[in-house]
Parts: structure tokens; C-alpha cells; sequence
């Protein structure tokens, strides 16, 4: 007898995870499950997002929101993306600083491993602020390594989204931070090809 994938991905971090500026309501998280949605996986999804949100705020959350929503015998997955917040300046410093920032990842990567969570880090993309821009490129790079050390796949946007008019300009013409709906999906594009390999064929 053939068991039934039950599928079930928390996604766990900013306003970005949670699509603001989106009139479709869907942000890239919303994209990226629904191509596995197309690929007849039955899944079920938790957009956790919350804005303002910093790592420190993500990891002080991360194992009671997840804990309430896992299930026995559910293919259950994580996915972590955050950064933005920590790189904006308030009072002249950093939010969070760099060296917290990585080590939040850190410390989320070893929770969610040894908690049986496989997890997938989308990294933070650039607004229209260039200093936070600059500090945001720096946690890239680190957030490379960490997520490299831990075996977890990591998707890079920074560079890509900073030279794509369609999200530059979705954001310049938003808040200042987020993009419209289009914006988004340029966003869930880069993921697309390592989201579903994560993800894996429906069973």
C-alpha cells in the first residue's frame, strides 16, 4: 500500500516572508508553494512572517510556532529568511549587529537539525537604502558560509534583485522596502529551481 505525501512547510521570518506590498496577498512564499501545489503535492503551508521582525525576534519564536503546527508522520519543513531589519540603523547602530545576526542563523540551523526540521534560507534582498544595502550584501556572504557548514540550501537575491528594474522599481515606487506583486514573483523565480529540488517529486 502506497502512503500519501503529507507535506507541511513553516516559513518563518519578516515582512518579506509575509508578502507586504503584495495586492495578491501571496509574496514569494506564496509563489514558491504554489508551484508544489502544481506538482500535485498535497501541502500544507505556514506563512509566519511578521514584519519588523529581526533574527533575534525569530529565534526567541521559532520552536513554539513550529511546535504547534508539526505533526506525526508529516514530511515537515522549515524555511528561514530574514536580515533587512537587522541591517537598518536606529539610534546610530544596527539593529541587530552583524555578528548576532549570523550567529541567530547559526543557532536556528542547529535547532531545526536537531529537531528533524529540514531547512531551506532565502537571503534578505536589497531595498532602496543603500547603506542597508551594503550591510545586507555582507550577511549574504556569511549567511553563505553558515549555510554551507550546516548543509542547508541557500538562496542568494541580493545582487540579482539590486540590477532587476522590475523589483527596483516596484520598490521605489512602494514604501521604500517592499515591492508590488511582480516584484514578488521576480523574487520566487531565483528560489524556484532549488525550492523544488528541496522539495523533491511528489511520492
Amino acid at each position: 500500500m502506497s502512503s500519501t505525501r503529507d507535506l507541511r512547510v513553516v516559513a518563518l521570518g519578516d515582512s518579506f516572508v509575509a508578502g507586504v506590498g503584495d495586492p495578491d496577498c501571496r509574496g514569494w512564499f506564496g509563489r514558491l508553494v504554489a508551484a508544489v501545489g502544481r506538482q500535485g503535492i498535497p501541502t500544507t503551508a505556514y506563512n509566519l512572517g511578521i514584519r519588523r521582525d529581526t533574527s533575534s525576534d525569530v529565534l526567541a519564536r521559532w520552536e513554539c510556532e513550529t511546535g504547534a503546527r508539526r505533526a506525526p508522520g508529516c514530511d515537515e519543513r522549515l524555511v528561514l529568511s530574514f536580515g533587512v531589519n537587522d541591517s537598518v540603523e536606529e539610534d546610530g547602530r544596527c539593529r541587530v549587529e552583524p555578528d548576532v545576526t549570523v550567529a541567530n542563523l547559526t543557532r536556528l540551523l542547529a535547532g531545526a537539525d536537531a529537531a528533524g526540521l529540514p531547512a531551506f534560507v532565502v537571503g534578505p534582498p536589497p531595498i532602496a537604502d543603500a547603506a542597508v544595502n551594503r550591510r545586507v550584501r555582507d550577511l549574504t556572504a556569511r549567511f553563505h558560509g553558515v549555510c554551507d557548514t550546516a548543509g542547508v540550501p541557500f538562496v542568494d537575491v541580493v545582487d540579482a534583485l539590486s540590477a532587476d528594474e522590475v523589483w527596483t522599481t516596484g520598490v521605489r515606487d512602494g514604501d521604500g522596502a517592499h515591492p508590488g506583486a511582480d516584484g514578488y514573483d521576480r523574487l520566487a523565480r531565483l528560489a524556484m529551481p532549488a525550492w523544488l529540488s528541496w522539495i523533491g517529486p511528489s511520492r
